[in-house]
């Protein structure tokens, strides 16, 4: 327990993709934390809109920077995803926001930002609730609990059922949106990870261009350097008129069948109210007995 004279813990929310469709999502996340003692800092970013944008590049970039450096806050949040991460990359100092060791968190488009910062400066991030998850009216608790294990305790591990081989692997657990992930490779933003527990989820996207995806890094040589595959929640997978029964499992039944790389379904992440926080590059271990996963992870940036 944080003595008396101990300093609010401090959340500043950012917008460094897309712009929030409802304002008044940033006040309820404002809400929720201040309603547990914390203050809050909003970016403009938040409020601002630029075609799809939560505001130009330049606002964007230098806001996100600055937040992410900012040590008097403990925990940076992006507001949502969106699209517009990728055009930011070239602009941010990834050295420095490693070095300032806050605690960023986001999902979606916000993974090309967490892979970024792993490639370029070794640092970890989370994928983990959007300002719409706090506060929300939707049933997003297991999210939220799931947020404040992740960063509250030095070692985190969690059950879910599963569907795939029994496995007991250890490894740097990284990962996130496979269309983001799919976007880095072949740059400078992509962490060369050997040995390592991948984890993916995406949405709206038809089962075979998420098959194409998956092809595409198993061509790269990405699935192969693996020790696992967890694939999370796809839904909702659009379905096509000529798919004639070519459906997700169809695709992890073809995934399985090329390689050796144990490839796991069930995890609870992806963009439904269901949504662990998970860290790219802390490291984990995933053990699979009958349909029964354990994830661990450690060595990632908790509260002081």
């Amino acid at each position: 327990m944080r003595g008396a004279g101990a300093r609010a813990r401090r959340v500043g929310l950012v917008a460094p993709s897309g712009f929030l469709p409802d304002p008044a999502v940033a006040d309820r996340a404002a809400s929720f934390f201040a309603a547990r003692g914390w203050q809050v800092c909003a970016g403009e970013t938040v409020f601002a809109r630029d075609l799809r944008f939560a505001g130009s590049d330049e606002l964007r970039a230098s806001e996100l920077q600055r937040f992410a450096t900012d040590r008097s806050l403990d925990v940076v949040i992006a507001a949502r995803g969106g699209y517009g991460m990728s055009r930011l990359l070239d602009r941010l100092d990834f050295e420095a926001i490693g070095a300032a060791g806050l605690i960023l968190v986001g999902y979606s488009d916000f993974t090309a930002f967490g892979l970024a910062l792993l490639a370029r400066a070794g640092a970890i991030s989370f994928q983990g609730p959007s300002a719409v998850d706090f506060g929300s009216r939707g049933d997003s608790e297991f999210t939220i609990a799931s947020f404040f294990q992740a960063i509250e305790q030095r070692e985190v591990g969690f059950e879910f059922a599963a569907d795939g081989p029994d496995v007991d692997v250890q490894g740097r657990l990284w990962g996130g949106n496979l269309s983001m992930l799919c976007s880095l490779v072949g740059t400078a933003y992509l962490p060369r990870v050997r040995g390592g527990i991948l984890f993916l989820e995406d949405v709206n996207e038809a089962a075979y261009r998420i098959e194409r995806m998956l092809l595409h890094l198993w061509h790269a040589g990405i699935l192969q350097r693996q020790r696992a595959v967890l694939l999370g929640d796809f839904s909702p997978i659009p379905a096509l008129p000529n798919d004639n029964g070519f459906d997700f499992q169809a695709v992890v039944n073809h995934l399985r069948s090329i390689s050796s790389t144990p490839v796991i379904t069930g995890l609870p992440f992806g963009h439904g109210h269901r949504r662990l926080t998970l860290p790219i590059g802390a490291s984990g271990r995933l053990r699979v007995i009958a349909g029964l996963a354990r994830l661990q992870f450690h060595r990632h940036p908790v509260l002081g």
